[in-house]
């Protein structure tokens, strides 16, 4: 049918006619309660309105400059419109289903989190990975640090700031975080499960929220100040030759990527998982956490022929450019609860966890530059990945600073670190027994 594998459209006009379409009959068949179920509804009805609130975001003055653009238009948006009733209820639960009980979440993120690193210089990954987890604790020390100095001062107590606002932030999420959180503080404390959760989730909320938002001041600062940012390189050049990897990678992204390599790229990112999710079933780590080790050192040991590592970059790079504003839009309904937010947002409380996320930011930058780091992408890898709600709030975070090619070094802070937390907290509570 085709005389080339490899397809462009080069009339935008006819794109922005055949999407305006599109839109329309889409748009029409969800207001009117006519969208189909499962994958094509849910996927259909992401699209649309991700593509549009991110126009509207990338075009709003301030919002654009200083707030992340269109990702945070896409994601506090999108939560306002499917649960305020401007769309019926039934379209909300098809997302719901579709991003967490449908996986569309952990196929996006196996597919970045695989590309990214088969796409990365094999010498940088190398060092990178043996300074990377000081630059977390940098990060914990400080948002520890000013959350309780914060608390102190405010009359909500150092040790309380800390246990009850900073820790939970810092622990990875609801589900490898606040929950098990509070199950070892339940059972350690005089504090009922059910004070502590409603501590804690609130916490997460605005300083998921937060991180958000400082992300997209982040990428603002890079621009204004270059010298601390690698515009999604995380280490510093050092100023040494040129290595064949790095040279080799250059030539290649200059060749365009066929239909078929793309469907290589997306099976080996789909197999990564599946090995990620065995190896979970015998060590007790999180699948993401082991998926990337596995994938690292596949990479570092040259298991992999460099025609796959391009073709699981290649693939990465699709699902960036097409796939983001969808899952950003099922992020807002399925994980953002605007009234919780809201309902938290009393002076005090912000401020602690505004300190927490602040602290996360200033610790990791000081300490990356230390270790050989950009300061601006340790910051959001090491720092707000730590701050933020797990795989969804990493998504967030790098979409808004538009470096989503640091999403393994993200999920190193969702998991690894998220884990670390935990047995913090099983430390200091056994220390105070």
């Amino acid at each position: 049918m085709f005389t080339n594998d490899v397809i462009t459209i080069n009339d935008k006009r006819m794109i922005n006619i055949i999407f305006a379409l599109s839109a329309a009959i889409i748009l029409f068949a969800t207001i009117q309660n006519k969208m189909p179920t499962g994958i094509i509804g849910a996927i259909g009805v992401m699209a649309v309105v991700g593509y549009i609130l991110n126009v509207l975001g990338n075009k709003t003055p301030i919002v654009n400059q200083f707030f992340g653009g269109g990702a945070i238009v896409i994601i506090f948006g999108s939560s306002y419109i499917f649960h305020s009733g401007i769309i019926p209820h039934e379209t909300a639960d098809t997302i719901t289903t579709f991003v967490k009980g449908g996986g569309f979440l952990s196929f996006f993120i196996a597919s970045l989190v695989t590309g990214s690193i088969l796409g990365m210089d094999t010498n940088v990954l190398k060092k990178a990975a043996l300074k990377y987890i000081p630059v977390i604790f940098g990060g914990v020390a400080c948002a520890f640090l000013f959350a309780g100095l914060v608390g102190s001062f405010l009359g909500e107590g150092f040790f309380e700031s800390v246990m009850l606002i900073a820790l939970p932030i810092m622990g990875g999420g609801m589900g490898a975080g606040a929950v098990p959180l509070v199950e070892i503080m339940s059972g350690n404390s005089n504090m009922s499960a059910e004070m502590l959760m409603s501590k804690m989730v609130p916490a997460l909320a605005i300083g998921n929220a937060i991180a958000i938002v400082m992300a997209g001041l982040l990428d603002k600062l890079g621009k204004f100040y270059p010298s601390l940012t690698g515009n999604g390189q995380l280490m510093r050049s050092t100023g040494e030759v040129q290595s064949e990897d790095e040279e080799k990678q250059e030539q290649e992204q200059e060749q365009p990527i066929s239909i078929n390599i793309l469907g290589v790229g997306a099976l080996l990112a789909i197999t990564m998982y599946f090995v990620g999710t065995m190896l979970s079933s015998v060590i007790n780590m999180h699948t993401y956490a082991l998926m990337i080790i596995f994938v690292a050192l596949v990479k570092v040991m040259g298991f992999i022929p460099r025609e796959l590592e391009k073709a699981a970059h290649g693939w990465y790079q699709f699902v960036v450019d097409n796939l983001t504003p969808a899952l950003l839009v099922g992020i807002g309904v399925a994980y953002t609860d605007l009234n919780q937010i809201i309902a938290s947002l009393n002076l005090v409380y912000f401020l602690m966890v505004f300190a927490t996320v602040l602290g996360a930011i200033i610790g990791t930058a000081i300490v990356g530059r230390l270790m050989g780091f950009h300061p601006i992408e340790a910051a959001l890898t090491a720092g707000l990945c730590m701050a933020n709600m797990g795989g969804t709030g990493d998504v967030a975070v790098l979409a808004a600073s538009k470096r989503m090619e640091l999403m393994p070094f993200a999920q190193i802070s969702s998991r690894i670190g998220g884990a670390f937390m935990l047995i913090l907290a099983t430390f200091i509570l056994e220390m105070l027994k």
